[in-house]
């Protein structure tokens, strides 16, 4: 199978348009994202592909479609792409304890309180990026133990994973692309953990409150879109755990979320990404 990589160079572009781009991209059919020094990365498979809607995107942000690098890219071993590139073990420091994220093809790996084989292919979540660090951070502060999760646009699951590791009760992931369902549902087996994996994305969700804890590493625009739906599905004094967004998106990340009901008690930051914790 093969795939469309687009490249789009956002350097001179407003902060936000990073996360407004990977909303309106999804919409179209991508659904892997990354970020690479100062261009947005996104794939979809070959079938998928609209080359009219992609100019639809790029119109509709007033973006000339020069900015937009449209390559075919065949299927690959992933795993030696991240090896070669990307993807070095890295430890997250929680405070009183840490974990260590690498794949199963290293083996020069870090000492650490929980221990968790990602082998990431095309799927965001590999500790690297600010966001995924901070929500890492948040689930090695606060107790998982005996609690419902949801890990929400899950990815590898490393959230989910960490979080079952830390004695979470039941664990869900959900995530829109088949491609993270499969990538996840790998990453649940290398770990031996018990995560249930669903393909779909908000409107799957249970309407009652069931989850204790919803992690939700995702961008400013989905949230603020889904959020309802996440409160919706939270039990009372449950958690709510964001990010994918900068820390001038805080307040309206924040009033719409104190209009759901949601109290406001802190946030992690790095580099200006931050992850926001609310209480129902």
């Amino acid at each position: 199978m093969n795939y469309i990589k687009l490249s789009i160079n956002v350097a001179d572009m407003p902060e936000y348009m990073a996360d407004v781009l990977t909303y309106e991209l999804g919409e179209i059919g991508f659904s892997t994202f990354e970020t690479e020094n100062d261009t947005l990365i996104a794939y979809t498979k070959q079938t998928d592909f609209n080359e009219e809607s992609l100019k639809e995107v790029a119109e509709s942000q007033s973006l000339s479609s020069d900015l937009f690098l449209v390559e075919e890219v065949e299927d690959k071993d992933w795993n030696e792409e991240w090896e070669k590139n990307y993807f070095q073990p890295i430890v997250v420091d929680g405070g009183e304890s840490k974990c260590v994220i690498h794949s199963s093809f290293h083996s020069d790996v870090p000492k650490a309180d929980y221990d968790i084989v990602i082998n990431p292919k095309m799927s965001f979540g590999t500790g690297h990026h600010e966001t995924t660090s901070s929500m890492l951070r948040w689930i090695l502060t606060d107790s998982m133990h005996g609690k419902s999760v949801l890990d929400m646009g899950c990815g590898t699951a490393v959230l989910g994973i960490l979080a079952k590791m830390r004695g979470a009760g039941t664990v869900m992931g959900v995530d829109i692309d088949e491609w993270c369902k499969e990538n996840a549902t790998e990453s649940v087996a290398l770990n031996n953990v018990e995560m249930e994996i669903k393909l779909g994305d908000a409107s799957i969700l249970p309407t009652d409150e069931v989850f204790d804890v919803i992690l939700a590493n995702i961008n400013r625009n989905i949230l603020l879109a889904d959020m309802d739906k996440y409160v919706n599905s939270l039990k009372k004094g449950g958690n709510l755990y964001m990010s994918g967004f900068y820390t001038e998106d805080i307040p309206v990340i924040r009033e719409k979320a104190e209009s759901l009901g949601l109290n406001f008690e802190d946030f992690k930051e790095k580099n200006n990404w931050v992850a926001v914790k609310f209480v129902k």
